[in-house]
């Protein structure tokens, strides 16, 4: 069993090709918990039919939206990513740190990415505007009659549903060519913006400065699970068995996600899913 407090999922990335039922297919077969839905495929920003499709699946089958991977850059508008995340339920929205790595950042784009990061992560935490209900002008008259009683019960929100209302919480991927791309800088805007970042094993890094970049990271919500080596060669998650071992040997609270298989074959994901639990123990 996987630590009680590891939620293993599935980022509907990795099923690029299949519709939303289908990936929910997948996962649900492979015993898997959580979906982290994307924005490039399955849930674009502002499509508010496609997230109701996605969340609606998604708890149908007894599973949980783990987060919502928007691709947000911290420029442009973020108001239809955080509509999207709210009606797809997801309490988390990742996010990208820009467009340019760390070593090419100038001081002005390391703090407007900042900026752009902060205000998000208030706008995702407040409730969302309502129109304002007109004041009444007439009094209303008094009933007269009993109101009858309610005979159907008001139907349950489901575990896996949070109110709209819910603030939603922001998380940068922990990624190239961003300013994630280095822990250092990676920390340096956490603590500029107040928003934390994801984990994932960076393309061609030792194990050791991987795992010391993990560690390094405060409050990590989610591990991205892949296993690329070299560059981006996709390997199975069993063939770099000892850095996912001592990956989950630090990573005990959060989503684990399952990011990519080899020739993204959904027939894979059963059996990395075993090897995450195997590892994940």
């Amino acid at each position: 069993m996987p630590k009680p407090y590891l939620s293993l999922g599935l980022c509907s990335v990795t099923l690029r090709a299949l519709g939303i039922e289908a990936v929910v297919a997948v996962a649900a077969d492979a015993g898997l918990e959580c979906i982290e839905w994307g924005a490039d495929v399955h849930v674009p920003p502002g499509d508010l039919d496609a997230a109701r499709r996605a969340r609606a699946a998604t708890e149908s089958a007894g599973l949980r939206v783990a987060s919502y991977g928007s691709y947000w850059r911290c420029a442009g508008p973020f108001a239809p990513v955080l509509a999207s995340a709210r009606e797809l339920g997801a309490p988390r929205v990742r996010i990208w740190a820009g467009e340019v790595g760390s070593a090419g950042a100038s001081p002005a784009e390391r703090e407007e990415i900042a900026r752009a990061a902060r205000a998000a992560a208030a706008t995702a935490v407040s409730p969302p505007a309502t129109a304002a209900t007109p004041p009444t002008t007439a009094a209303t008259p008094p009933t007269t009659a009993a109101t009858p009683p309610t005979t159907a019960a008001t139907p349950a929100t489901t575990a896996t549903s949070p109110p709209a209302t819910a603030p939603i919480d922001l998380a940068f991927e922990f990624h190239g060519g961003t300013l994630t791309d280095d822990v250092d800088s990676a920390l340096a805007l956490i603590e500029a913006s107040g928003v934390r970042a994801y984990w994932q094993p960076p393309q061609d890094m030792a194990d050791a400065a991987a795992l010391d970049a993990l560690r390094r990271l405060p409050h990590v919500p989610a591990v991205h699970v892949f296993s690329w080596w070299p560059g981006s060669t996709r390997l199975r998650l069993c063939e770099r068995r000892e850095l996912w071992e001592a990956v989950f040997a630090t990573f005990t609270h959060g989503d684990a996600l399952l990011e990519f298989v080899p020739g993204d074959d959904a027939a894979l994901v059963a059996e990395e899913a075993e090897e995450l639990r195997r590892v994940a123990r």
